[in-house]
């Protein structure tokens, strides 16, 4: 009996290092995340927010699909490729939009399968018109003739969202857009003209960061309209990995929001949804 136990031993720890051997020589597979809540491309400034431990679903995925799975934080595919030199791009999370449009530059086909819930359960954000708090318009239709700082045009929510509600509202627009390439940027830009009249588009998730920085003060700015909602955090899987991996990939992430200590680090209610789901939850 003691020698059958040995054995049973043996074989555990035989395959356990066959296991260790086998993850040692499989190729990483490389997740990019552009997530702008993510730690690393946000600051701590706001206790509890915009600090989203990626590093914690790295692991997850490594020990559920049983291959090293490296993580690599960048604003942008373009640049994740250059300073990092990679080859290849298994997985990439963040803005649904940004992603698509990077994807699109360096021509890398990815198809995008589930969604980020936040802390409130949702999966989408919204632009923000803000103005000076002593400005004299009161909406949206008041900025006729107004300089406006846009964002860039990969950002949905205060580019191509906003367009199309100043263009509802019957406010000209300047065929040369004015653009700040972060939130930051254009709300200062509002607060730095004074009695100018200006406005700027802002993401909604920016908003809590811009007082709670230091970048504005509070009460410099006060919001008069919002954008449609558009999708936010995305996760995307590359379409040149086989279907095996694949799927693999896609149910640990969707699974992932079963682990207490996941749902904690990304500071989400729900963790990842089907992108189904969240077109229902729409739809109702």
């Amino acid at each position: 009996m003691k020698s059958l136990s040995t054995a049973l031993a043996i074989l555990c720890l035989i395959g356990l290092v066959v296991t260790s051997s086998i993850m040692a020589t499989e190729k990483p597979l490389t997740m990019v995340v552009m997530d702008p809540l993510a730690a690393p491309l946000s600051c701590p400034c706001v206790e509890g927010y915009a600090q989203r431990k990626y590093e914690l679903l790295g692991n997850y995925l490594t020990k559920r699909i049983g291959r090293p799975v490296q993580v690599v934080f960048s604003e942008s595919l373009v640049l994740a490729k250059s300073e990092n030199k990679l080859q290849t791009i298994d997985i990439v999370i963040g803005k649904d939009s940004v992603v698509r449009f990077d994807a699109d530059v360096i021509q890398q086909p990815v198809r995008a399968f589930a969604r980020l819930t936040g802390k409130d359960g949702l999966t989408t954000q919204y632009g923000m018109i803000l103005v000076r708090h002593d400005d004299s318009a009161q909406k949206i239709s008041d900025l006729d003739g107004y300089r406006i700082f846009f964002g860039p045009a990969a950002a949905d929510e205060k580019h191509k969202a906003a367009l199309e509600l100043f263009k509802k509202n019957g406010v000209s627009i300047s065929e040369k857009l004015e653009i700040s390439e972060a939130c930051s940027d254009g709300a200062c830009q509002v607060v730095d003209l004074g009695a100018g009249k200006a406005a700027a588009v802002i993401s909604s998730y920016a908003a809590p960061l811009l007082e709670g920085c230091g970048t504005i003060k509070k009460g410099d700015l006060r919001v008069i309209a919002q954008t449609e909602s558009v999708p936010f955090v995305t996760a995307f899987v590359s379409e040149s990995l086989n279907d095996e991996t694949t799927e693999q990939i896609e149910q640990a992430i969707l699974e992932a929001g079963q682990t207490p200590e996941i749902l904690i680090a990304l500071e989400s209610l729900m963790g990842f949804v089907k992108i189904e789901q969240t077109e229902q939850v729409k739809k109702n």
